[in-house]
């Protein structure tokens, strides 16, 4: 049985002390590194804990939980939760007569990735914010099998700041010159909504970044072809600027500015001996077929 004692967790006389509550691949809890499976009847109890951090009112959790029973059986249902933790050994809610809460020195997967995520949005990464982003991209699917009204708003939200981020991401790396990188954090978004414009948008920069214009091209064919089947419109004109190749006018003036005042006399030059003697030979057939 594990307890909980001055702010850690002890089984045994061991310290417990490392304490986490994983909703990646989860819900779980990991206790002091061995991995402990919450009881069926008690993962939404946890999850839902876990997500809405503080201590909250047992009517409220039941209700929430149980949304399509009266009031007493919800009751029933959160003690018959909180029982089966206890009995596994997951001491990780404390629950009074009115309220509850998650124990003290519990650490969560997911505030983890908000924190990643705030920090990015609000352009202030720390160390190691923008290496190992495949480990980030596991926020953008959220306790999958969670179809509760909470657990769908929750997931959702996370989602949506969990993109922003990665394009955001994405950005910074182009512009520090990881464009590899870039166009990896791009994908991860392009690949989590892949009708989502920004994303796309970060995708082909990134590759423009990097130099590979017919990369950015084909990103730019493939979400053209995914719209019109999805949705039968097109991008925006201003995204299919950014992928078009320089008009004929347009590169012959660079060209032109290139090579130079001599370079283009000599050109132009040429182009009049060959017009004289293309002038010449007109003549000399005219004349030849009079007589």
């Amino acid at each position: 049985m594990v307890s909980l004692e001055g702010g850690a967790l002890h089984e045994s006389g061991r310290d417990k002390s490392a304490v986490s509550i994983k909703l990646f691949g989860g819900p779980y809890v990991v206790i002091g590194g061995e991995r402990l499976e919450i009881p069926e009847g008690s993962k939404r109890l946890v999850a839902f804990a876990a997500i809405h951090r503080g201590r909250l009112e047992r009517r409220y959790v039941a209700g929430s939980l149980w949304q399509c029973v009266d009031d007493i059986r919800a009751a029933g249902n959160l003690r018959s939760a909180l029982w089966r933790l206890r009995g596994a050994g997951i001491d990780v809610v404390e629950a009074d007569k009115w309220s509850l809460q998650l124990v003290d020195h519990i650490s969560i997967d997911l505030e983890d990735a908000v924190g990643w995520a705030e920090r990015v949005v609000h352009n202030v990464p720390g160390d190691g914010d923008l290496d190992n982003i495949d480990d980030r991209a596991r926020a953008l699917d959220i306790l999958p099998g969670f179809y509760d009204d909470w657990a769908i708003t929750a997931r959702e939200r996370i989602r949506q700041r969990t993109l922003h981020a990665l394009e955001l991401v994405s950005r910074m790396l182009t512009k520090w010159g990881r464009s590899g990188e870039a166009v990896q954090a791009a994908m991860l978004a392009v690949h989590a909504e892949p009708l989502r414009e920004s994303a796309q948008r970060a995708l082909i920069d990134a590759h423009l970044g990097e130099g590979n214009l017919i990369e950015a091209r084909r990103s730019y064919s493939l979400y053209e072809k995914l719209l019109m089947r999805e949705l039968a419109v097109s991008p925006p004109s201003s995204m299919a600027a950014t992928v078009r190749l320089p008009a004929p006018r347009a590169f012959t003036a660079q060209r032109t500015a290139q090579m130079g005042p001599p370079a283009v006399a000599a050109a132009g030059a040429t182009s009049a001996r060959g017009a004289l003697v293309g002038l010449r030979g007109t003549q000399l057939q005219t004349r030849v077929g009079r007589l």
